[in-house]
């Protein structure tokens, strides 16, 4: 028997490049996302490279941030601001804020939603939006009209997003740390980093054969990854969770097995919270995979240094999340102790999983804290 005992405690009952998605910033957007635009003739993929070099243009190098857009005419209308503007947009009390110029501008509030909506708006959303952010908008003559039609907005959304921020509300974030990283030489750090980076790529390939949708990003740390689902439902962030439990299940066989101080000793951290999203640039372009940072990130370092080797913690949250049923999508509220409680409910998935060349019969995760006569734990805060 594994065991890792923390205030979530994930035992192995009888244990017998990179799957996490990435595209690589060459050649044209559109290849990139050829699945979308297979069926779209010469003339519109031409029109939406002239586009991609439009927002390209208007981006300059990361200089301005491209907020939304709207069909007009035979083009497209762009809302632009500076990146260094960003935070006049940004304020605390009140509907407006004044800003150093004088300008009175919408509260963070406002600002936010604008980000975390849509950013093709109406015609008439677009004036009124131009008008209280005092941005004129940008007019691009395209070479063919847009036709409207999903996949094409869905491709706009898209290329506009990869020139701009994002903000999410809520989403489910893990933190990967390698205990006593830099006590290691830079031999063992390059090993030890490896063999994480395997333990992640195994525990998604391993959740893909069970059918369970997975869409992963994530970023290193120098002694870890963060890693996120951009599915941001509440299924999304529980296969998140699992997706934890199965890196950390897979690293744990590999360290019994290791003869050398290549596989690393861990602790983790899961938590759900706020973030802001956006495409660094790699030479002249921003990156086609995103990185985020926010309360999410910055409330999993903080918990990182509290947690002891072997132990991964959970942040206190109390987040909505969507739902889907048969019929539609509803949106809950649920927290932390809930949340590891459905997670454990529905683990059952995962049983037969094979890790590290070690067939899995069953992993368990709960909130502990004293463990009481009954036999179950209290939930230590």
């Amino acid at each position: 028997m594994i065991r890792v005992v923390s205030l979530a405690s994930l035992e192995l009952m009888d244990p017998l490049d990179s799957g996490i998605f990435r595209l690589a910033s060459v050649g044209s957007y559109l290849d990139a996302l050829s699945t979308i635009t297979d069926e779209m003739s010469l003339k519109e993929r031409s029109s939406l490279i002239l586009l991609d070099r439009a927002l390209h243009e208007h981006w300059g190098l990361g200089q301005n941030v491209i907020l939304s857009w709207c069909p007009q005419g035979d083009g497209i209308s762009l809302l632009v601001i500076p990146h260094y503007g960003v935070a006049d947009y940004s304020g605390r009390d009140g509907e407006f804020v004044t800003t150093q110029d004088g300008l009175r501008r919408p509260k963070q509030d406002f600002f936010q939603t604008l980000l975390s909506g849509r950013r093709c708006l109406a015609p008439a959303q677009l004036s009124k939006v131009s008008r209280l952010l005092g941005v004129v908008p940008t007019y691009v003559p395209l070479r063919e009209p847009l036709k409207n039609t999903p996949a094409q907005n869905e491709i706009i959304e898209k290329m506009v997003k990869r020139y701009s921020i994002s903000f999410v509300p809520n989403r489910g974030v893990c933190l990967f740390d390698i205990v006593g990283f830099s006590l290691l030489t830079p031999f063992e750090q390059m090993m030890q980093l490896n063999s994480l980076s395997y333990s992640l790529n195994s525990a998604q390939s391993r959740l893909l054969t069970k059918r369970i949708g997975v869409d992963f990003s994530r970023t290193t740390t120098g002694d870890g990854f963060y890693v996120w689902n951009r599915d941001l439902s509440l299924e999304g962030n529980v296969n998140l969770y699992h997706f934890m439990q199965l890196a950390l299940a897979d690293n744990a066989i590999a360290r019994k097995k290791a003869q050398h101080n290549t596989v690393p000793k861990l602790r983790a951290c899961f938590h759900i919270g706020s973030s802001y999203e956006f495409h660094q640039a790699e030479g002249l372009n921003p990156t086609l995979y995103n990185y985020i940072v926010g309360d999410a990130t910055v409330d999993l370092a903080r918990m990182i240094d509290r947690a002891m080797p072997g132990q991964i913690l959970v942040g206190e949250f109390n987040a909505s999340m969507l739902t889907a049923d048969s019929e539609r999508a509803e949106a809950v509220v649920i927290d932390s102790v809930d949340f590891v409680d459905l997670a454990t409910r529905n683990v059952e998935q995962l049983t037969g999983i094979e890790l590290s060349g070690e067939r899995v019969d069953a992993i368990r995760s709960y909130l502990t804290g004293t463990k009481q006569q009954s036999g179950e734990f209290s939930v230590r805060r």
